[in-house]
């Protein structure tokens, strides 16, 4: 997931996908603890950045970035 991407939609659109991305985080941390070896360990990493990813873009557009 690009930041571009990101800064294209709208707040609504943020908040969604970072609800999406947080439900998959979770579903990650409860496979890993059934089963470690099912999943990918770079997967975890991916998704929490691309969480800090959105956001980033929503502190943003709330005028916290000073830019």
């Amino acid at each position: 997931m690009k930041v571009s991407e990101l800064r294209a939609k709208s707040e609504k659109e943020l908040r969604d996908e970072l609800l999406a991305l947080r439900r998959e985080q979770f579903n990650l941390r409860m496979q890993q603890g059934i089963n470690p070896d099912a999943v990918r360990s770079d997967q975890i990493g991916k998704v929490r950045r691309n969480i800090a990813r959105v956001k980033t873009v929503m502190n943003e557009n709330r005028g916290g970035a000073k830019s």
